[in-house]
Formats: structure tokens, sequence, C-alpha cells
């Protein structure tokens, strides 16, 4: 039987967020801890949207700053799903800096795993991808070149 199949569109979601006073370090910019926590989360909302299940985190790639983001920022973390394999999904997160005029400027870029779990917590298949443009095959084409390089990781003594 042919799984389902989503669209990477429908997997969208965006988180928005003000620095407050308790998101930052002794430098007065944002934690990086509450970055990833923030990550993590936009991640799952979009892998839950793409499986119709409840899912777990399973690695994080990358996760670079690129600049700060400081008290009373707005943050917005923009995901969606943008490879899939039987049980897995990769979820890039895309975080910025929004100013009051609406530009927005990069903070950082992740990919994370998310694995979709069935009633009994383990691994159940996911709905196929399809992609509707060239953007979304080239982010294909790179997560099936990341999937590869931790596959590689992961057989290393």
């Amino acid at each position: 039987m042919d799984r389902p199949l989503r669209r990477a569109r429908d997997s969208y979601t965006e988180q928005v967020q003000i620095i407050m006073p308790q998101h930052v370090n002794g430098a007065q910019r944002l934690f990086g801890g509450q970055l990833m926590a923030w990550i993590d989360v936009a991640a799952a909302v979009a892998a839950r949207r793409h499986a119709g299940r409840p899912v777990t985190t399973a690695s994080v790639d990358e996760l670079s700053f690129l600049h700060a983001a400081n008290i009373d920022d707005t943050v917005v973390l923009a995901a969606r799903v943008t490879y899939v394999g039987r049980t897995s999904m990769e979820v890039r997160v895309d975080t910025y800096v929004e100013r009051l005029d609406g530009h927005r400027d990069p903070v950082n870029r992740a990919y994370l795993v998310m694995v979709a779990l069935d009633e009994n917590g383990e691994p159940t298949e996911v709905p196929g991808l399809v992609l509707e443009t060239e953007e979304e095959r080239a982010e294909w084409a790179d997560g099936e070149r990341r999937r590869l390089m931790r596959k590689e990781r992961r057989a290393r003594p």
C-alpha cells in the first residue's frame, strides 16, 4: 500500500517571541539554550503537522549563531519539513530578529531530525513529501546529503 503524501508547505509554522528578561544571559542577549528550546518546539510543530502524530527529536545537525538577539527584540522562528525518510523527518528552522519596520535579520538556521511515534511510543511511518518548487527540490537533495553524513557519523567508532 502506498503511503499518503503531504506538501512541504503544509508543515510550515511560525513561532513569534519577544525577548524578555528571563530569556537573556548576563550580557542581555538571548540565552542560547532558550533559543534551542524554541527551535525544538517549532520543529516539533512542523513535524507533527506533517506526520499527524506525536514526534520526538532524534538529532540537531547544526546550530550556528549568526547574529545576536537582544532583550526586547521580536524573534521569529520559521519551520518546515524539508526531507522525509520512513519514520523520520528533517525540519529546517530559520530564526530571525524582526525589526519594528518588518525587516528580518537572520540569527540562526538549524536542521533537526524528528521521528514520528505511534500510540506505543515506537517509531512509525510518516507520509511522503510532495516537492512543488525548485527550492523544495534543492532542500530535499541537501537533506539526502545530510542524512548520509549522519549515517556516516553513527558508523564511526
